[in-house]
């Protein structure tokens, strides 16, 4: 499995790296025809991230908690989706960046309570809609001087997303933008509420050489690779990420390399790894290693729909 990494960037929230440790597994002893002792095994114990891996998706293969999460609807994929021929001048793009919007006009109500997610495979889930102003809100969050997108309007419509159960067509609001043709799209549905999962934090069950992924940024097109965001300091070489691959899940185990000795700031860093997969993730659940969880999709005080 090859892992490429790509740009740093510094996070504004730091999370904590605690030391932690699991008990390796160890070789046994054996006997041998003629009667007499074989000498213990020398085979090098599995490294704690490995054996914690094996733990999460032990714990998730199968269990109450999958089963939920294959019944639900969690975006792994933008919420918001640009007029069809994309912003037009750098100023538009600046103040999509900043979340700086005006609205003029009215934002009409939702013809019905409820919306429906549905797959090509032809399941669904109904969902309840997401109020238009709801929508804009979570576009428009810095209402400052500079440059901005005017919001004149809104209608419901629908827009393609991609799932943890894969492409799927969801409510959306088409929000008429002054000086386009083609309207912005924002997804009118929240994501499922997380099933409570079956493993707790390696805080608790304390692991070692492990630290928590920020999160999901990308699934490839083809599903062999994911982009993630993960965690380190400027005492260390970057970060390091593995995948444990089961046919229920894919296990992520974020570590660093070359950690130095010295004097080095408290800021944490993050960094985007790619990671190459055997097969492809399909509906297999993406999960970190540390948290035991789903590793959570969004970017910080973006559009997107995050969930963690």
């Amino acid at each position: 499995m090859r892992i490429n990494s790509t740009r740093t960037i510094n996070l504004l929230v730091a999370l904590t790296l605690l030391p932690v440790g699991i008990g390796a597994l160890a070789g046994c002893g054996s006997e041998k025809a003629d009667g007499r002792s074989a000498e213990a095994s020398t085979a090098t114990p599995a490294p704690p991230s490995k054996a914690r891996a094996r733990q999460v998706a032990k714990a998730w293969d199968g269990s109450p908690a999958a089963e939920v999460w294959h019944k639900g609807y969690y975006p792994m994929g933008e919420a918001v989706q640009l007029p069809e021929q994309g912003l037009r001048s750098e100023a538009d793009k600046r103040a999509y960046e900043t979340q700086n919007f005006v609205l003029r006009g009215e934002l009409a109500a939702a013809p019905h309570e409820n919306g429906q997610v549905r797959w090509k495979n032809g399941s669904s889930l109904t969902l309840p809609l997401v109020a238009a102003q709801e929508a804009y809100n979570a576009l428009d969050r810095a209402s400052v001087d500079g440059p901005h997108l005017t919001v004149t309007g809104a209608k419901l419509g629908q827009m393609t997303l991609v799932t943890s159960r894969g492409p799927a067509s969801v409510p959306a609001w088409l929000f008429t933008v002054d000086g386009y043709d083609s309207p912005l799209k924002r997804v009118a549905l929240n994501p499922s509420r997380l099933p409570k999962p079956p493993i707790s934090s390696a805080r608790e069950t304390s692991s070692g050489e492990l630290a928590p992924l920020d999160r999901l940024v990308e699934v490839a097109k083809d599903g062999r690779s994911v982009t993630v965001v993960a965690t380190h300091s400027s005492c260390d070489d970057g970060p390091a990420v593995e995948a444990l691959e089961t046919g229920g899940s894919v296990v992520l185990s974020s570590s660093v390399r070359g950690e130095n000795n010295g004097a080095c700031t408290s800021e944490l860093r993050g960094q985007e790894v790619t990671v190459k997969l055997d097969q492809p993730i399909g509906e297999r659940i993406l999960l970190d290693a540390f948290t035991g969880r789903p590793v959570p999709y969004g970017q910080p005080n973006g559009p997107s729909p995050s969930w963690s």
